[in-house]
């Protein structure tokens, strides 16, 4: 989640769209822990352009890559492997559409406590947070308006948000994105995120289960169909798909994010961890299927499995190669 980045005046004559037509750049891999001392240069690849929310007119903000200066992917860019799966032409031909729901929650900078609860201290039980409104249930919604807001302007399908379970906790939802365009919007979204908290002098957390006991963790529900899901007949497809993941379960629970032990204990809206299940309409599973798709015989599915820290290119290549390839 160590998300980093830095600025370069491009003096072009008008807005530059194309991330072919921008410069690789470098950075020092030996302060992120990315690269030796003695051979400290990354490389960054342009890979997708954003509007900037921040400097706006004609700026943009660069999604990169990282390599090696030989050209190959270093250990940390999970976006490599993810290109080579969404270009696949069995999985082109699917159309793979992604809908991430996004959960985080926003923390007290001194104390890293989540914000509107009492120093040391705890608010009333769950209950009346999830989409409340007022000052003693909703708790930083200038940020997530803020970021709603700046989302759009950058070109992001951000579809929506809202307040969750947990007082200080909160939800945007990006999509629906195609094929790797959904890891970058996700990865760019939560940047902008981080960006606006910096000026608000809060601290954000991505952490799957922030406070321990009867608190909701975050979780980054995954909705995904393909165009076979969508089309007549597309039940049949979705159970079959959900069958593959079921064989796989320990390989996408092993890459759907750091510490999600801690939150998928079968409690909170939540499977636990070693039980693979599937339902309609059932928020206590891994996987979950709508009314709405099981009463028009197609549509989409919702992988609850990944913990609010996944990295999204790992995520949503892992379910196309195993539902697709």
């Amino acid at each position: 989640m160590d998300l980093r980045s830095k600025a370069r005046t491009i003096l072009e004559p008008g807005p530059i769209t194309d991330p072919s037509k921008l410069p690789k750049w470098n950075f020092d891999g030996s302060s992120t822990g990315q690269a030796p001392g003695e051979d400290s240069e990354v490389i960054i690849y342009p890979q997708a352009i954003f509007r900037d929310p921040f400097r706006r007119g004609n700026n943009i903000l660069v999604m990169c890559d990282a390599y090696t200066p030989g050209g190959e992917p270093i250990p940390t860019n999970k976006r490599f492997d993810a290109a080579k799966i969404f270009s696949h032409p069995n999985v082109v031909a699917e159309v793979p559409w992604y809908g991430i729901e996004q959960e985080y929650t926003l923390l007290q900078k001194d104390v890293k406590w989540p914000i509107g609860w009492p120093k040391g201290g705890y608010p009333g039980p769950q209950g009346p947070y999830y989409c409340g409104i007022g000052a003693d249930k909703a708790f930083g919604r200038d940020i997530v308006d803020a970021h709603y807001k700046a989302c759009l302007y950058a070109g992001i399908n951000i579809s929506g948000i809202n307040g969750e379970v947990m007082p200080g906790q909160w939800e945007f939802q990006v999509g629906p994105a195609v094929g790797i365009s959904a890891g970058d919007e996700l990865w760019v979204a939560r940047y902008i995120l981080e960006r606006i908290t910096e000026i608000a002098g809060v601290v954000l957390s991505f952490d799957p289960k922030p406070i321990q006991g009867d608190w909701n963790g975050a979780g980054a529900h995954t909705n995904y169909s393909t165009k076979s899901m969508r089309s007549d007949g597309g039940y049949e497809v979705i159970k079959k798909a959900i069958g593959k993941l079921e064989k796989k379960h320990k390989e996408h629970i092993a890459a759907y994010g750091e510490g999600n032990e801690r939150r998928l204990t079968g409690r909170h809206e939540t499977a636990d961890i070693n039980t693979f299940l599937w339902g309609v309409a059932n928020r206590g599973a891994s996987i979950r299927v709508g009314r709405d798709t099981e009463k028009a015989g197609k549509g989409y599915f919702e992988d609850r499995r990944p913990a609010s820290n996944m990295d999204p290119y790992v995520v949503t290549s892992m379910i196309a190669r195993t539902t697709i390839l």
